[in-house]
């Protein structure tokens, strides 16, 4: 018969594994030794205070600085609130009681909740619970498919809190399908068409000279770099917080196929948030990022910032074949020879210079700044990304090398204009 003790013990090691499968669910690599390990942690430093419990459980499950966040977010909601079923619909859901009603979640926040609810059916944690066991609920989901075309072109700028919520979540879930790039290195391949003469002599010294067949080889392929320029100036305000929310997505996708992803802010002067984006939490990433930069929401110095990036960065970050995503509207504040200039530079050290103008949304756009004018010419792709569908399409300009997207027909328009 098992005791009361048994029981508790038995209780409690079930809550613990169930609370490493929800930081698991969060994104923290937690196997079953480090469950087994905070078990054992448990059982020896024992339950007398909360302190004592969440610096084991950290010591047994934290392993780098920026799991700390979604760690203590987790153990908030997974061990202090009996009710946090609710408490995780209204993180997840704000827009049942009103985006106004709705507190801003903390960094993690969110993601420790999704991680929750996951797992919430399998959770041993009772009390409080409104609803019967096997209650469901059921959604009206007439009319989605059009609603969803709907939502993919509708406007960063037009979108309301909640969606624009919507809309992060699915920028989350893009992906960039990436073309391989051929190597100048060879790797031996009993299917290639060139002729190893190399490993053929290696094969004949091992049989005395005989050669008994050809060694062949081909070209290695290899993802390139990507490098983001983002405009975080008072114009691009709305744009750029969403762009952000998408380079964050291809930095920390776990089959992201990119070699690296470096990304830069400018607005008044220059900054690099590549180890800001690489955090796994977005909430946190942003967080950080907008702490490392100090020109949110202010003036435009494109010049100066590109002239900064070719003379400190280039060389840095724009080997491999690298290519070059530039998110800009072109409202240049500065001196327009040295942007030329800089944009020349910037486009002859990359292998494709792509750049994504938010003004492209208006049907009859034409390029009447000086900025855009100075900035067009060197070029080699000229797209709009101020809606989902407009990512999506972006997608497809990174896969394939050709296209220009609207620079040919904005051209003529100067040429003639």
């Amino acid at each position: 018969m098992k005791t009361e003790g048994d029981f508790s013990k038995s209780v409690l090691v079930e809550n613990i594994t169930h609370f490493a499968r929800a930081l698991r669910h969060s994104g923290l690599s937690i196997g079953t030794g480090q469950a087994i390990k905070a078990i054992k942690a448990v059982e020896e430093v024992g339950l007398e205070s909360r302190e004592d419990f969440f610096s084991v459980l950290h010591s047994c499950f934290v392993t780098k600085p920026d799991q700390m966040v979604v760690f203590s977010q987790t153990f908030e909601l997974f061990w202090r609130d009996p009710r946090y079923h609710d408490r995780m619909m209204s993180i997840m859901l704000p827009s049942v009681r009103g985006a106004n009603e709705a507190t801003k979640p903390e960094a993690g926040m969110k993601r420790a909740g999704q991680s929750l609810m996951k797992d919430s059916k399998e959770l041993p944690v009772s009390g409080g619970n409104d609803h019967e066991v096997g209650e469901e609920l059921e959604v009206v989901s007439t009319g989605t498919s059009s609603y969803k075309d709907r939502f993919n072109s509708m406007d960063f700028e037009q979108m309301s809190i909640s969606e624009i919520r919507e809309a992060k979540r699915v920028i989350t879930e893009l992906e960039l399908p990436l073309k391989k790039l051929v190597s100048r290195r060879f790797r031996p391949d009993p299917k290639g068409r060139i002729s190893d003469w190399k490993s053929t002599m290696q094969k004949a010294a091992r049989h005395g000279g005989e050669i008994y067949g050809l060694g062949y080889r081909k070209p290695t392929e290899r993802h390139p770099n990507l490098v983001t320029l983002c405009d975080i100036s008072g114009s691009m305000s709305t744009y750029s917080r969403m762009l952000l929310h998408f380079l964050h997505s291809l930095t920390t996708q776990r089959n992201n196929k990119w070699t690296k992803v470096h990304s830069f802010t400018f607005g008044t002067r220059l900054t690099n948030v590549t180890r800001n984006l690489a955090i796994n939490d977005v909430d946190q990433a942003l967080e950080s990022a907008g702490n490392e930069v100090s020109d949110w929401e202010g003036g435009t110095r494109i010049g100066e910032s590109l002239k900064e990036f070719n003379f400190k960065w280039s060389r840095r970050v724009l080997g491999r074949g690298s290519l070059v995503l530039l998110i800009s509207d072109g409202l240049e504040s500065g001196d327009i020879t040295e942007l030329g200039q800089e944009m020349k530079r910037l486009q002859l050290s990359a292998r494709r210079l792509i750049w994504i103008n938010p003004l492209l949304r208006w049907e009859n756009f034409t390029p009447q700044a000086r900025g855009i004018v100075a900035m067009l010419p060197y070029v080699d792709c000229f797209k709009s990304a101020h809606n989902i569908n407009s990512l999506i399409g972006l997608a497809k300009v990174l896969y394939n090398s050709f296209g220009d997207g609207e620079k040919s027909r904005l051209m003529k328009t100067l040429q003639y204009g």
